[in-house]
Formats: structure tokens, C-alpha cells, sequence
């Protein structure tokens, strides 16, 4: 590794950073330097890596500070036991990468993570020493992401939440028998106690800021996780309980998926072939569902196959759930409550507040509704409007055909025939 220049491990551990997921950049506090003073700012514009909620785009240098481990956990290519070349930066390095891809306009900000090297605090002492030198000595007020180890001191742990914008802590597996059968040096009462504490930090920082100026500031854009999909014999229902019980426990952000993907020299308990991203994508639906539309983690459970636990891979998690409890439907757009608006496949958040604005001053019909919405077809079988009350179609025993528009897309392989 001493005989790699700059460029050479960059490539390296770039690379090896591509399969964390969680680096949006999304929450933070607003910071520029157009006073002068300082460097960086987390409002512009630049080469996109991710979005902010307001449509921003967000580059992030996303770096490994090192790919060397001495954990061997089964579904990481970076284990101990694996095959890879392997590179590592010094701190100072990754300080200099930052300010100088930052003055070239390639980033606003920093995602970085890191293999474990001799210790737990030994390396969180590295990464916390990046965020400390970018805000102190060179004061920089771009976006700073830390991935930050459990097993570490707490008090490494706390710096981290002084320097960062946001701090993540992977869970890893959605269960605890699959963190134990696949990763057996991490235990998840730890994951689970630096998690608790990190957010306990971040809510009490947010009320002491409330009442002094001078308090400090502490992850402002909060904590983030990462499961990955796949890897064990977790099922869908089995995941989204487990995220929807993140978010309560830890007032997390975001929880991210990753579907796992075979990587090489892959320990015999891993599964052959990865599950389709569409998996993946279904699993983000009903985060959002859960999120943004009302949805109790029961109710996107109950959206799965009875048997499998899996949800349907040929349409989204809120169309199953109302094909499965046809009882609650048709809703009437004229009466109904915002939460039962919400629940009609094809009506989002948007189209919800648009219909209620506009039934204040008129009865909807039918071709209201539908210059609300991208797909009338869709709707129809599940509302009531002032001309339209679907008779016919409620009655029909098998809907599904008429509510997806397009065929079921099969993935396929990147090299397969």
C-alpha cells in the first residue's frame, strides 16, 4: 500500500465505497461562505451524486478512508478474508482530496466510511480527524458525512455528530439471527445502544438550541441506517417491521436498502444469485408509504404474500394492499379524509392537496379528478366522484388486469446471453 500514489488508491477506494448506500445528502442546516470567510457551502450546485428535497443536486465525494478490515464479515468484499487489493489514505490525504475536488467544482461535500484498521477507536480517531481538520483548520462549511463504527468509544462517537452533518450507523441485517450467522464479531445490542445514543445527542442539542445561541451544533441533518435485502432469509415483512422500528426508537432520517450482490470469493453461506433490484426498489415504496402517506408498518405487512412474506415484485405495495382489502374502497374524493385520499393507488401527496383545495369551491367529477392525476385508469376502479360511481368495476372479482397498464418487465443480466 506505500507504493500506491494518490490517484491509485482513490481508484481503489472509491470503488469500494459504491456499495453504501446511504450517502444522500438531504436535512442539513443551510451554510455558505459567501461572507468571505471560509470554504464550502451546502446550497449550491454541482456534479450530481444526490438530491436534496428541493430537487438540489448534491456531489459527495464518496470515499473508503481504507478498504483493509480486520472484521470478516461474510457479505463484504472488503472482509479480512477476501481477495481484494487493498490502499488506504492518511487523513490528511482525504483533506486534501476534499478542498481540492471542492475548489475544481467536482463536490460540495464529504461521504466517507472505513474498514476497520488495528482498532474500532483507532480508526473512528482517523475519520473524526478528517471532519475536525475540514472544520477547523480549513474551515470548511460544505456537507460532511461520517460513517461512524458502534463498537467505538462514545465519546469518538459524539465528535463525530460535533463535525458532521450527518452520521450513520449501519444495522447491517434486518435480523439479529442473520447479523449472527453472517457477521458474528458484530452484535446488535451495540448497533442498537450507539444508535439510542446518538440520538439522544442529536434531540438534546436541538433543545438546548432552542434556547441558547451559543449551543453547539450536533448532526443537523440527524442519522441514517443500511440494511441489506437479500444477503438472509429475511422477508420483505421481516424488513419493514424492522426499519419502522428504527425510526421510532432513534428518530432516524432515512433507512436505506441495498440489494446484496455476489461478490468474489463469496463465502459458501451466502446465496448464489443476488434478488432483483426491484426488490429493492418495492422495499423504498414502502418506506415512503410508511413515511409520507400514513401507513402503518401492519399495514405494508399486510400488502405481502400471506405466505411468502415477500411483496409483489409487478406493482408497487400501495396497489397491492388495496387490491387485497377491496372493503375500503371506493373512496369518495368529494367527502373523504386526506389519510383515506392517500390510501387510492395512482393519488400522491400532490394530487391529495390539489383535490382538497379544489373540492372546497366545487363538487369533483370524474374529469377533475383525472387533470389532478397522471393515470384516470388507474383511479377509477377505487373512487366515488360526482358522475362516476364504479359500479361495474368494484364488482369484478379478478381487477388487477385493469389497473396495471404495463406488462410485468423482466430484469435482465448486464453480460448474460
Amino acid at each position: 500500500m506505500a507504493q500506491l500514489d494518490v490517484r491509485q488508491k482513490l481508484e481503489i477506494l472509491a470503488d469500494a465505497a459504491k456499495y453504501d448506500a446511504s450517502c444522500a445528502s438531504s436535512g442539513t442546516s443551510k451554510r455558505n461562505s459567501a461572507d468571505g470567510k471560509g470554504i464550502g457551502s451546502t446550497e449550491g450546485m454541482g456534479i450530481c451524486h444526490a438530491y436534496a428535497p428541493d430537487g438540489r443536486c448534491i456531489s459527495l465525494l464518496k470515499i473508503l478512508l481504507t478498504n483493509s478490515c480486520i472484521f470478516d464479515c461474510h457479505y463484504c468484499i472488503n472482509r479480512k478474508s477476501s481477495n481484494v487489493r487493498r490502499a488506504r489514505f492518511t487523513a490528511q490525504e482525504v483533506v486534501n482530496l476534499t478542498l481540492a475536488f471542492y475548489r475544481r467544482n467536482y463536490i460540495e461535500g464529504l461521504f466517507l466510511s472505513s474498514g476497520i484498521i488495528k482498532s474500532s477507536n483507532y480508526t473512528m480517531e482517523q475519520l473524526v480527524e478528517v471532519a475536525r481538520s475540514l472544520r477547523e483548520d480549513h474551515h470548511f462549511r460544505g456537507y460532511i458525512h461520517l460513517k461512524t463504527i458502534p463498537d467505538a468509544d462514545p465519546e469518538l462517537v459524539h465528535q463525530a455528530g460535533l463535525y458532521a452533518d450527518r452520521v450513520s450507523i449501519n444495522v447491517e441485517l434486518p435480523t439479529v439471527s442473520g447479523l449472527k450467522r453472517l457477521a458474528p464479531e458484530k452484535d446488535n445490542s451495540r448497533i442498537e445502544g450507539a444508535m439510542r445514543d446518538m440520538n439522544s445527542a442529536i434531540v438534546d442539542t436541538a433543545d438546548a438550541s432552542t434556547r441558547y445561541k451559543s449551543a453547539p451544533r450536533f448532526a443537523p441533518a440527524g442519522q441514517s441506517t443500511q440494511m441489506i435485502v437479500g444477503a438472509d432469509a429475511a422477508t420483505d415483512g421481516d424488513i419493514v417491521t424492522k426499519a419502522s422500528t428504527l425510526y421510532d426508537r432513534f428518530g432516524l432520517r432515512r433507512v436505506y436498502y441495498s440489494a446484496f450482490s455476489p461478490i468474489p470469493d463469496a463465502s459458501t453461506v451466502l446465496p448464489l444469485q443476488r434478488p432483483p433490484l426491484m426488490r429493492e426498489h418495492r422495499l423504498y415504496q414502502s418506506d415512503w408509504l410508511m413515511r409520507f402517506y400514513g401507513f402503518a408498518p401492519q399495514e405494508v405487512v399486510a400488502a405481502a404474500d400471506d405466505a411468502t412474506g415477500m411483496l409483489p415484485l409487478d406493482i408497487d405495495p400501495k396497489l397491492a394492499w388495496a387490491l387485497k382489502f377491496r372493503d375500503r374502497f371506493p373512496v369518495d374524493v368529494n367527502r373523504a379524509p386526506r389519510e383515506l385520499l392517500w390510501r387510492v393507488p395512482g393519488l400522491g401527496t400532490k394530487a391529495v392537496a390539489n383535490i382538497l383545495a379544489a373540492r372546497r369551491w366545487r363538487r369533483l367529477r370524474l374529469d377533475d379528478v383525472a387533470r389532478l392525476t397522471v393515470s384516470i385508469a388507474r383511479i377509477r376502479p377505487f373512487i366515488v366522484a360526482e358522475d362516476w360511481r364504479p359500479v361495474a368495476l368494484a364488482d369484478r372479482a379478478e381487477l388487477k388486469p385493469l389497473v396495471t397498464s404495463r406488462p410485468a418487465r423482466r430484469q435482465l443480466e448486464l453480460f448474460g446471453a
